[in-house]
């Protein structure tokens, strides 16, 4: 079997902050800071890897449900860790997009997300896709009505419209489709993340909360990643399998 090459883009669900602070009987809170260290651990791994683009599953637009509390102290440590980290960011080479519905998001958040978009903006050492107020479902949805209103406004025909055509009123059209989903804590499900970009996304979940997560365990993933074949839905190899060459998927 020939082995992948390291994916060009890995999204991850960053999953058990809280219950890795439950288990040292500390605070949520506690949790989600030790959380921000683990992203900065694997942005260095992915750098090394040399991953092109890294997406994080920062806030949920589901996550507004949990306690005002809770929300608050999130919303201050992204505008702290965005604030904090920009400088090292744009040293190593990190360009920061941001993807999700920014309207609800406070002034503070808003101007830290443009300060470290513009700050980055020519960095090419690797992308960092960053989904803050973000859902799979509210995507498509905002896509649809974009399709809707050109359709309707004589931009674009009814015959226009296909897979691709789709993909590009997505938040990151021009962003490469996950080739890897790595989703942390022990859970076994997508929670509305990338949901139109993961069709054909090879899934890895892992048991380890989210603060343990460290470089060592990234290194499994793509090496488990590098491990599988590709096929959308076609036949690779094997006894009786129809070889097909050239296979290309267009992305967007």
């Amino acid at each position: 079997m020939t082995l992948l090459d390291v994916p060009k883009h890995i999204a991850i669900i960053m999953d058990g902050n809280g219950r890795w602070a439950q288990k040292r009987m500390l605070g949520r809170a506690d949790g989600h800071r030790e959380g921000v260290n683990s992203a900065r651990s694997i942005i260095e791994g992915c750098i090394k890897s040399k991953i092109e683009t890294l997406s994080l599953f920062a806030f949920s637009s589901e996550n507004w449900r949990r306690p005002p509390s809770e929300v608050d102290f999130l919303m201050s440590l992204l505008v702290m860790s965005l604030n904090s980290e920009r400088e090292s960011l744009l040293g190593n080479g990190v360009r920061v997009s941001v993807i999700g519905d920014r309207e609800p998001l406070s002034t503070s958040l808003i101007k830290a997300i443009d300060d470290v978009e513009n700050a980055t903006r020519k960095c090419d050492r690797i992308h960092l896709l960053l989904a803050i107020n973000y859902g799979g479902m509210w995507e498509v949805v905002r896509a649809t009505k974009l399709i809707a209103e050109h359709v309707a406004d004589g931009t674009i025909s009814l015959n226009d419209i296909n897979e691709n055509t789709f993909g590009k009123y997505c938040c990151a059209p021009d962003v490469s489709y996950p080739d890897l989903l790595i989703r942390t804590g022990g859970e076994r499900r997508l929670s509305n993340y990338h949901l139109w970009q993961v069709a054909y996304s090879e899934l890895y979940f892992s048991d380890c909360l989210w603060p343990d997560y460290d470089e060592s365990h990234l290194i499994q993933a793509i090496d488990s990643y590098r491990n599988r074949q590709r096929r959308y839905g076609a036949l690779f190899g094997g006894s009786g399998d129809l070889a097909l060459e050239g296979l290309q998927i267009d992305t967007w």
